[in-house]
């Protein structure tokens, strides 16, 4: 009679190893509480607090400088992506790994160029997340193996035709959630000049809206320029 197949056994800590800590950052309840009992199942893993936008994210990281922040890029409020560097300048010894319904190259190439060590997606969360806290926990790198095909093999295309340097920079920092003043600063002009630019661009490109304008952002690729 031939024995049952053997289970593979959650990988456990090495003796006297110190627990991977880690925070949660998703405006979903249903969602951190799914990811803490995916995460917390794992021997070594332990969720030390659970954020639902950028400011809390930032404020529970640093108090309890965990190993590693699971940070989504779409909660509401202070946008995810453009904070991703001031969180590794504010808590260096801390990872991130980026968990987004996002599948656009473009967001992972940005984030990755941002100072994240993870790009998880969510439809995926179930199978690759505990892989990658605990590579980030080492300071290694994960992408999502299809992202990772997408980006070797899809060029960016160029920039659309008609756009001046500082009109293409301009739709870059607003996609990336900076504020007039801020681009202003990154461009030495005023918020109220960057204003009457965003308005002009959106009028001669035909969008209505800042979703409009971050599509065609993402769609000409200027994201990775």
């Amino acid at each position: 009679m031939s024995s049952p197949p053997a289970v593979e056994a959650p990988e456990s800590p090495a003796p006297g190893a110190e627990p991977v800590t880690l925070v949660i950052a998703d405006d979903h309840r249903v969602v951190r509480t799914g990811l803490r009992l995916l995460l917390e199942t794992e021997a070594g893993f332990e969720v030390v607090a659970e954020a639902d936008d950028v400011p809390s994210a930032r404020r529970y990281v640093g108090a309890h400088r965990p190993s590693v922040l699971v940070l989504d890029l779409n909660m509401p409020g202070e946008p995810s992506l453009p904070a991703i560097p001031t969180l590794r300048e504010e808590t260096p010894e801390t990872q991130i790994v980026v968990l987004t319904m996002q599948d656009d190259p473009a967001f992972a190439r940005e984030a990755l160029k941002a100072g994240a060590v993870g790009f998880v997606l969510k439809r995926s969360a179930e199978d690759e997340l505990v892989e990658a806290v605990r590579l980030a926990a080492r300071g290694e790198s994960y992408l999502n193996p299809q992202l990772g095909v997408r980006l070797a093999v899809e060029p960016p295309p160029g920039p659309p035709d008609g756009l001046s340097e500082e009109e293409v920079e301009i739709l870059r920092l607003v996609a990336l959630g900076h504020t007039n003043a801020e681009i202003g600063e990154r461009l030495f002009l005023s918020g109220r000049t960057v204003e009457t630019h965003r308005i002009k661009l959106q009028r001669k490109l035909g969008l209505d809206t800042r979703a409009e304008l971050v599509r065609y952002v993402l769609d000409c690729g200027l994201l990775e320029r």
